[in-house]
C-alpha cells in the first residue's frame, strides 16, 4: 500500500504556482494568445471584377462587371450587361455559389463571351483571399476571378439627374434597348415635380408626384410631340410608353441605377452617368 505523503500548505502552493507558470510559458509556445484569425471581410462589398483567368488564359472585364455579398446569404451584382442573384454563403474562406436567376438582355459579342466566363467560374465551392482591397476567387479548377472593393458609391438623386433608359421590363423578361436606339430614351425630374425628356423619337412632359416614403411617382396625362417616327426608335418609344402613360410607377435607385415598374407589369431601367 503506498503511502500518501503531506505537503505543508506554504510548500504546496509554491509548487502550484510554478507549475502554472511553467505551464504558460512553455518553450517554443510564447506567451499564451488568445486572440482568434478573424474571416476575411467579403459581405457588404461591391467587388468590381477585373478578370478571369480559366486555363490559363486572362479575359479582362470589358464593361461594369461587379458582385456583392450579402449578410443574408445571396450574391448580386452584374455579369457584364445582365444581372443575377443567387444563393451564396461564405464559411471562413469558402464562399460557395449556389443557383441563381439573371436577366436575358443581348449584348455585344466581346461582353457575352465575358459574361459567360463570369457565369461559369462563379459557381460552386471558390477559396478566397483577400490583400489589401483585391479578392481573388478561385475555383476548384485552378480558374479565378480577379476582384478590388469599390468605394462606397451613394445614390443618384431622382431630381434633377439625366437618366438614360438602358433596358425595357415586361414582366419577368428584362431586354435591351432595340439596337440602333441605345441612348435615345431619357428622363430627367426636375424641382418643379415635372418629368420630361425622350421617348427614344419624341419628346415628353409629364406632371410627376413622388411619394417617397411609399417609392410612387403618380403622373398625370402625358404631353408628347408628334414626329413620325419608324424602325427602333419607335420600337423604343412605345416601349417606354407603356410605363409613362400609366396612373403610377414605383421607383427604386440603386447607386446610378434607377428601375420604375408600372401596375401592369412593364417597367424600363436607366443610369445616371458617371460623376
Amino acid at each position: 500500500m503506498r503511502k500518501q505523503l503531506s505537503l505543508p500548505a506554504a510548500v504546496l502552493a509554491a509548487v502550484l504556482s510554478a507549475a502554472l507558470t511553467a505551464c504558460g510559458t512553455d518553450a517554443g509556445s510564447g506567451p499564451a494568445d488568445s486572440s482568434v484569425a478573424e474571416d476575411p471581410a467579403l459581405t457588404g462589398i461591391r467587388w468590381s471584377v477585373e478578370s478571369v483567368t480559366v486555363d490559363g488564359e486572362k479575359t479582362a472585364n470589358p464593361t461594369d462587371a461587379h458582385i456583392t455579398l450579402t449578410d443574408e446569404g445571396r450574391a448580386e451584382g452584374n455579369y457584364g450587361c445582365n444581372r443575377f442573384e443567387a444563393d451564396a454563403t461564405v464559411e471562413g474562406d469558402t464562399v460557395t455559389v449556389g443557383q441563381g436567376t439573371m436577366t436575358e438582355i443581348g449584348c455585344e459579342k466581346p461582353v457575352m463571351q465575358f459574361e459567360e466566363l463570369l457565369r461559369k467560374a462563379f459557381s460552386g465551392m471558390l477559396t478566397a483571399a483577400v490583400d489589401d482591397g483585391r479578392l481573388t476567387l478561385t475555383t476548384r479548377q485552378g480558374d479565378t476571378i480577379a476582384l478590388t472593393s469599390d468605394p462606397a458609391v451613394p445614390d443618384a438623386p431622382l431630381t434633377g439627374t439625366k437618366w438614360t433608359v438602358t433596358s425595357l421590363v415586361s414582366g419577368e423578361t428584362v431586354s435591351s434597348v432595340p439596337a440602333g436606339a441605345e441612348k435615345k430614351a431619357h428622363l430627367t425630374l426636375d424641382d418643379e415635380g415635372t418629368l420630361r425628356g425622350s421617348l427614344g423619337c419624341n419628346t415628353f412632359s409629364v406632371a410627376a408626384d413622388v411619394d417617397e416614403a411609399q417609392s410612387t411617382i403618380t403622373l398625370s396625362k402625358l404631353a408628347t410631340t408628334r414626329k413620325l417616327c419608324e424602325g427602333p426608335e419607335a420600337e423604343l418609344e412605345t416601349a417606354v410608353l407603356r410605363v409613362l402613360e400609366q396612373d403610377s410607377v414605383t421607383y427604386e435607385i440603386e447607386q446610378r441605377a434607377l428601375t420604375l415598374t408600372a401596375e401592369n407589369g412593364r417597367g424600363l431601367t436607366a443610369t445616371a452617368p458617371k460623376s
